[in-house]
């Protein structure tokens, strides 16, 4: 059996933890930059707050409602998401990291007289140890738990916030109910092409007579989705977190610049956080890619602009990608100019225990030692405060968080003080 365990509402969930004043009332979470509303509580959805909305445009209702509004603060969202990580590994061995608010949890090899009882411990322990909702969906299959998921999440009261697939009564209850296009690796456009075929619902999916169709449509995937609902486990846990194709890190500037020297400061920033991103996954990149917006409204003709260039060999080190990142955007610099934009994104990504050594061109054996001293001190202090010598000390990221809230857990001056 799979459990698919699912955060409620988590990024404003997590804003709850440590302001419990804030509990049963209406918050929703921004975005990047204060952009858009990317998570809404139970309460702020009744008032018919959308997902997805900027919130200039809600800016009205958000007043009108008293709404609480949060910038979004990834570190703390990622701190209590390890966490509940953690605590689901005390349930099973078997855990996979599907998402920051979501897991799977494979029950394979262990003990388990009522599965619905232990979805409830599950629920009760996250919520005790951490104060974060959860939904428990159990199935025999992943696809299959993720719709019970659903259906716990939806009929709360009637389910505890646990539902068990676990006879072909509620299996067949389930996939009529499910609509086609919440069923699990259903986009909008496959789903469209479904209801002309009069495939509504997931029950419908798995009739005979749209197997061929589904089969030449979807290929291997519709196979696969086919013996997923029919209770027939194809898709084991994924062991190991797939390597990311390519990473990027792109920011709008707060205001415009025209210097090269602050453009080089900001690149150099982008590339060194490229750089960790690629230690933290263990891999390293061949090919760096810069790219240069220009305020469309002080310009005329292009506006973007960007240059890729591979190194000789693979590396994750600041130094390196942080230099080749440079030389590139003074290739793509033109003075007297307003950008407003820039990034760099790494690729042809391999894992950094098949990196090739050659014979006469290779990196500075010293580049690893330095980077693994940096990414422990940074580790255990939170922060990062060792940078290039042209990156700015008191410079970090140029985003608009005018609702921020605390660091809680990871930084010593936000700890909470608990008067007994």
């Amino acid at each position: 059996m799979y459990a698919l365990v699912d955060c409620n509402n988590f990024y404003a969930s997590c804003e709850r933890v440590f302001q419990p004043q804030f509990v049963g009332k209406p918050i929703v979470v921004l975005s990047n930059n204060d952009g858009c509303i990317i998570s809404r509580s139970e309460e702020a959805k009744a008032l018919g707050i959308p997902m997805g909305a900027p919130e200039f445009q809600v800016r009205e209702q958000l007043k009108k409602h008293d709404i609480l509004v949060f910038s979004s603060n990834y570190t703390l969202y990622g701190d209590l998401s390890g966490r509940v990580m953690n605590i689901l590994k005390q349930f099973t061995p078997n855990v996979e990291d599907y998402s920051i608010d979501e897991a799977f949890l494979d029950f394979e090899g262990v003990p388990i007289d009522n599965y619905h009882t232990y979805g409830l411990d599950i629920r009760k322990r996250l919520l005790k140890w951490l104060g974060l909702p959860v939904c428990v969906g159990i199935a025999p299959t992943k696809t299959l738990a993720k719709l019970a998921n659903r259906i716990a999440k939806k009929f709360p009261e009637k389910t505890l916030g646990t539902h068990v697939i676990d006879t072909e009564e509620k299996r067949i209850k389930a996939l009529k109910w499910a609509k086609i296009e919440d069923v699990w690796g259903i986009g909008y456009r496959l789903s469209k092409k479904m209801k002309a075929r009069k495939i509504h619902t997931a029950h419908d999916f798995i009739q005979p007579e749209n197997e061929a169709w589904i089969t030449t449509t979807m290929g291997v995937l519709g196979k696969r989705m086919l013996s997923e609902l029919k209770g027939i486990p194809v898709l084991d846990l994924e062991e190991i977190l797939e390597t990311k194709k390519s990473i990027a890190i792109t920011r709008s500037f707060k205001t415009k610049l025209t210097r090269l020297d602050d453009l080089k400061e900001r690149v150099s920033t982008f590339a060194t956080v490229c750089a960790e991103k690629l230690r933290k996954q263990n891999s390293c990149c061949y090919s760096v890619n810069v790219f240069l917006a220009k305020d469309p409204h002080k310009t005329t003709g292009r506006t973007y602009f960007s240059r890729t260039e591979t190194l000789p060999f693979a590396t994750n080190s600041n130094l390196t990608i942080s230099q080749l990142a440079i030389e590139m955007l003074e290739k793509l610099y033109e003075p007297n100019q307003v950008y407003m934009k820039a990034g760099v994104i790494v690729t042809q990504i391999i894992p950094q225990n098949q990196k090739q050594f050659h014979l006469f061109e290779e990196e500075n054996p010293k580049h690893q030692k330095l980077m693994e001293t940096i990414d422990l001190y940074h580790a255990k202090i939170g922060q990062r405060k060792i940078r290039l010598g042209n990156q700015d000390l008191q410079h970090t990221w140029i985003m608009n968080q005018n609702f921020l809230s605390k660091n809680y857990t990871t930084d010593i001056k936000d700890i909470i003080t608990v008067k007994c």
